[in-house]
């Protein structure tokens, strides 16, 4: 992937994320979350890589979004106005960390909260693997219905024999998971992590320029409701 976050280490990407947080929070009319989402959209067209993940993680933002603006149109006196900000500021909240969030690498992270930081090795290094399984649970999912069918049992045209199905897949992939699991517990242990008190790291953690201009780039989005907003009431 090429692109200014791709380069980025993950803290400051979760940075951005949270960051996030205190745009919403000053967003309070329509004029305000209109130039918020536009300078976000902006920003994430020049700073996002082109391949960074499945489109499809945006359309659980989009889905949070219309909820709760047809919540607050609903239960707010019908006004549209009030449910069309309510949704806009959940977009604002969302969307950054559903950009970056398929370039977090979870090895980089931990390097990160460990070297940094000077979070626990323990925790660092744990976190890194679960990360891991968890990006390898659709995959193992796919190998399980690929198997299944394989054997003739895949799964039948009606909504109960694909629920059924479902649920014996969900199932295999909770033992897999589970097996996986206690195999890497027994890796980790017999190298040492359950009684080492100190740790070297394969890769170092640096800190570049892009890095701090990504963070101000955060910041500066942060802060352009408020300013915003400020600057209206004036």
């Amino acid at each position: 992937m090429t692109g200014v976050l791709a380069r980025v280490n993950p803290l400051v990407l979760i940075a951005v994320s949270l960051l996030a947080l205190v745009a919403s929070l000053g967003i309070r009319d329509l004029t305000g979350a209109v130039i918020t989402l536009g300078c976000y959209l902006v920003a994430g067209v020049i700073l996002l890589p082109a391949r960074s993940g499945p489109p499809a993680r945006f359309a659980a933002v989009a889905a949070g979004a219309l909820s709760v603006a047809y919540s607050s149109w609903l239960l707010g006196g019908r006004h549209l106005e009030a449910a069309v900000v309510a949704g806009l500021r959940i977009v604002v909240l969302a969307l950054p960390g559903a950009a970056v969030a398929p370039l977090v690498d979870p090895a980089a992270l931990a390097g990160q909260l460990g070297q940094r930081l000077r979070l626990p090795h323990r925790f660092a290094v744990s976190l890194a693997a679960a990360l891991h399984r968890f990006d390898q649970l659709g995959r193992t999912w796919h190998e399980l219905a690929r198997a299944r069918r394989a054997r003739g049992s895949g799964p039948g045209r009606g909504p109960v024999s694909r629920a059924r199905y479902a649920a014996s897949i969900t199932f295999a992939l909770l033992v897999a998971t589970l097996r996986d699991a206690t195999g890497l517990a027994v890796a980790m242990d017999a190298r040492g992590f359950a009684r080492a008190r100190t740790r070297s790291w394969a890769e170092p953690a640096p800190w570049t320029r892009a890095d701090t201009a990504v963070l101000l780039a955060g910041v500066a989005l942060a802060a352009v409701p408020h300013a915003v907003g400020a600057f209206f009431v004036r």
